[in-house]
């Protein structure tokens, strides 16, 4: 009776566009530079200003160690004002620069941090929200734990882009040019000949082979999904693995999905080790070199021991951005792919969408009609083939038939999960395609077969048809649900948790917290899907009671499998490969000496079975 979406598309999941860099970047751009918050905009310039001024600083501080050391060792060839601070007095000026540097990047990191806060929070709720306006086509052939994993990622990376390309690699490119510049100045230009063609070796040699281990981490990321999902969904099916004695298939389904990851892990782990290896091997190459000119220069005269000393302070501010650089382009690569995953998800289509301008639905009466209505999941294999079902105001209209029919179909329809793809759904006289989506759905309550409850409450799964409702409405729907005497019975009574899914409760007693929270949300019309067919008879009674007591003064559209439970309905349609192919009173019906008789007559025959 489930009629489950089977393109080719959208079972096949998406993992992201694989977009360049650059197209990723400018996406980012505007949660960067907020158009609708000037004080983001001021953290912004603040931190730049702050984060310059601290290299400016850091670039000044190995000449204060400088002329430290010409002080001590009697080299200083001409007096200068900073020299009458005398050695002591250098030292504590070197010191002191090199506090005032770092704390300035640290002040950065405070004025910058609430950008962004409010950048990955903004496209989280974005991602999450999108995620909620795809259809229920989408949600059939995904993960869920797979998404959430994506999305975590890809919120991950947001920040560490935000990070990384404003204040890391422009300072980091500012203070080398800085750094190049005093040698070139100072010095002469073998040294910065050496520097220079140490960054772009180091350059070039850790982006190829971060590029290489792009490839190793978007696998390793593929195969961290596909375990967590694998042991979500496990857990998730706790019963059903006990049911079939399958704890150890389970088990050793796990163990092959963790040793694919734990390769993929150790491939990253190993290109790790020889990309820093490389970067070492690279660092040190160049540090020697510069480092034995000076000492060359040293011997000759032509150099102080001061000016050996500034130059090997140089070159270690060189290596540790060196250093960061790797680790920059490293996270920013992986944080593209992470974020590109999300954006991918945040590109997806929306199958049913708003016309521009839509308007409120408008419920007076509260009729239901589908006119010539098709529908087919895939073009091939339609599903329903000109169905014409109509729900007169405050009716209790019914939907039997075989599995397969279209009776669930119909009531996906009439939330909007999907759109006809032939004729017309109409709420007193308004097409459902015209009106939002919003409006749509407040107008109408649903009890489904297998009621899903939050992890939370009793009490706040069923205020959740109205959120706003006090603990007095709370408590009568339960009591017109028939649960408020089970629900007070409990230790924590309405506070109660119910566990994941609700599996807490017992069938029956899901059903009723999802009528109660029906009752609360008040909604003129009904969907009852299949509400009573997972319990026993006893159970079943009760409950549809409870529904009946529900269902009076509202248009209810109910789709049964048992046809004991809509005898009393005032119509009843009959579908069967789509189509309707009776129609009648239960009595009318039987009658007929048709369909509906023949499916009758075999449910008396089981039941007294």
């Amino acid at each position: 009776m489930r009629n489950l979406d089977t393109s080719r598309s959208d079972d096949t999941p998406h993992d992201g566009s694989r977009a360049g860099a650059w197209p990723i970047l400018v996406r980012v751009a505007p949660y960067l530079w907020p158009r609708n918050a000037p004080a983001m905009r001021v953290r912004v310039v603040l931190a730049i200003g702050v984060l310059v001024l601290s290299k400016l600083i850091a670039v000044a501080t190995p000449y204060f160690f400088k002329l430290a050391v010409d002080t001590l060792s009697g080299e200083v060839e001409s007096p200068t004002a900073l020299l009458t601070l005398g050695a002591v007095g250098l030292t504590l000026a070197y010191g002191a620069t090199r506090l005032v540097s770092t704390g300035f990047q640290q002040l950065r990191l405070v004025i910058f941090a609430p950008v962004t806060e409010r950048a990955s929070r903004r496209i989280a709720l974005e991602v999450f929200a999108h995620i909620h306006r795809l259809s229920l086509r989408y949600h059939l052939s995904r993960q869920t734990g797979a998404l959430a994993r994506i999305i975590d990622r890809g919120v991950a990376g947001i920040q560490t882009v935000l990070s990384v390309a404003l204040f890391s690699t422009g300072p980091l490119i500012l203070e080398l040019l800085l750094i190049c510049g005093v040698l070139l100045g100072v010095f002469d230009v073998r040294f910065v000949a050496i520097v220079a063609v140490t960054i772009v070796v180091y350059v070039a040699f850790t982006f190829i082979v971060s590029e290489w281990r792009v490839g190793l981490r978007r696998e390793m990321n593929d195969r961290d999904k596909d375990m967590n999902q694998k042991a979500m969904d496990s857990l998730f099916n706790f019963e059903t693995v006990k049911y079939f004695a399958a704890s150890g298939r389970e088990e050793a389904r796990y163990e092959a999905a963790l040793r694919t990851f734990q390769s993929s892990s150790l491939r990253v782990t190993y290109s790790m080790a020889a990309l820093n290896f490389g970067q070492a091997f690279l660092i040190t190459a160049g540090l020697v070199g510069v480092m034995v000119l000076a000492a060359v220069g040293v011997e000759r005269g032509t150099l102080t021991v001061g000016d050996f000393v500034m130059v090997n302070a140089y070159m270690l501010q060189v290596i540790g951005p060196l250093n960061f650089l790797g680790g920059i382009y490293r996270q920013l690569r992986q944080s593209l792919v992470d974020m590109d995953e999300m954006f991918g998800l945040l590109d997806r289509p929306t199958e049913v969408s708003e016309k521009p301008g839509a308007a409120a639905l408008d419920v007076t009466r509260g009729e239901v009609t589908l006119k010539d209505a098709h529908f087919h999941y895939d073009a091939n294999r339609p599903i329903l083939k000109g169905v014409d079902i109509h729900v007169a105001a405050g009716e209790t209209v019914a939907l039997v038939g075989p599995s397969g029919a279209g009776k669930s179909t119909i009531g996906r329809l009439l939330f909007r999960f999907y759109d006809v793809t032939g004729g017309a759904l109409v709420i007193d006289g308004q097409d459902v395609r015209d009106v939002t989506l919003q409006s749509l759905q407040e107008q109408i309550g649903v009890v489904p077969q297998d009621t899903v409850l939050f992890n939370d409450t009793i009490g706040y799964n069923i205020a959740y048809g109205n959120p706003e409702a006090g603990p007095e409405q709370i408590e009568a729907a339960a009591r017109s649900a028939q649960i408020y005497d089970f629900v007070m019975g409990l230790p924590d009574k309405f506070e109660t948790r119910v566990g994941e899914r609700g599996l807490k409760l017992s069938g029956g007693e899901k059903q009723r917290v999802g009528i109660a929270r029906t009752l609360l949300k008040d909604p003129p019309i009904i969907l009852l899907d299949e509400a009573t067919s997972a319990l026993d008879s006893e159970t079943e009674r009760d409950i549809q009671d409870a529904l009946d007591r529900m269902s009076e003064g509202r248009s209810v559209l109910v789709i049964a499998h048992r046809l004991s439970t809509v005898v009393g309905a005032d119509r009843i349609y009959v579908l069967e490969d789509g189509q309707v192919v009776e129609e009648g009173t239960h009595i009318a019906l039987l009658a007929q000496d048709g369909r509906y008789a023949r499916m009758w007559a075999r449910q008396l025959r089981e039941e007294a079975a």
